[in-house]
């Protein structure tokens, strides 16, 4: 385990620091890991939706990507969202040039409201260009749907064989994540011959603005840090649901906020003021 591990965000700038690159450099942050991102788009967004996406140009997406790994050790890699093919290719390329290694794909094609975030042929460059390269990808069930061409998944066993085609495809592992499905959230990761079930509890909250960015980024860091796959997987949910929990008393805006992604610093910081 690298005494500080480096931890790079490729994504997307959401200006309410809910999702995208800000969300990932709080978690980092909340696992003692040093963070950088990369900017994909700028976004005009905030709890209630997205209203206009602006790609960076996918020669500035690799100037940046490079720029990092020519001088920086990177333990592992976030990609979220690409906004689109010319960019898909350009971080792919990128990221072969610089040896990258703990790829953790979280492929975001579209918020759950507002504008999209890529084009239509998206989901074939990510599985084209990104999914040989990572280590796991974790798309929910309308993401796997899109990248497998196949029906939305309604239960383990069309998670599964999701999980499955996406790895067939070229990915070390796949977590498919269950959260839109009834009752306690379930999700379904397949490595090269091994399926694992990961239950979780249901957080009554509105606070899932970033979610699945906040889930990826928290895998990447137990990658970054030395753990094996599984144990960052149940870490990362850990976390994530006392941060689903404690984003509660955030009340930040009209729509569905984000987690407390810094909820273990704000206990701790509580409990050395009550030893005062």
């Amino acid at each position: 385990m690298p005494a500080l591990a480096r931890l790079l965000s490729i994504a997307g700038s959401d200006p309410s620091g809910g999702a995208g690159a800000q969300a990932d450099i709080k978690t980092f942050s909340a696992f003692g890991c040093y963070g950088m991102a990369v900017i994909t788009a700028l976004t005009a967004q905030n709890t209630q939706g997205v209203t206009r996406v602006s790609p960076v140009t996918p020669e500035m997406v690799a100037a940046q990507i490079d720029a990092i790994f020519v001088d920086i050790a990177v333990d592992a890699v976030k990609i979220g969202m690409l906004a689109g093919p010319d960019i898909t290719i350009a971080v792919a390329r990128a990221l072969r040039r610089g040896g990258a290694r703990n790829i953790v794909l979280d492929p975001v094609l579209a918020p759950t409201s507002g504008e999209a975030f890529g084009e239509d042929d998206a989901p074939a460059a990510i599985i084209e260009h990104l999914a040989p390269l990572a280590a796991l990808i974790t798309p929910n069930l309308a993401e796997a749907a899109a990248l497998t061409g196949t029906p939305q998944a309604q239960g383990v066993e069309d998670m599964e064989a999701q999980a499955r085609a996406l790895v067939q495809a070229g990915a070390e592992a796949a977590l498919v994540k269950g959260g839109h499905l009834d009752g306690a959230p379930i999700d379904v990761l397949f490595t090269r011959g091994a399926l694992k079930i990961f239950s979780g509890v249901r957080v009554d909250t509105r606070q899932t603005h970033g979610t699945g960015c906040a889930l990826s980024s928290a895998i990447a860091a137990g990658l970054g840090q030395g753990l094996a796959l599984e144990d960052s997987i149940a870490r990362a949910k850990t976390w994530l649901e006392h941060a689903l929990i404690a984003g509660e008393e955030f009340r930040l805006g009209g729509g569905s906020g984000p987690p407390d992604h810094l909820w273990e610093f704000r206990v701790r910081k509580r409990r050395s003021l009550f030893d005062l």
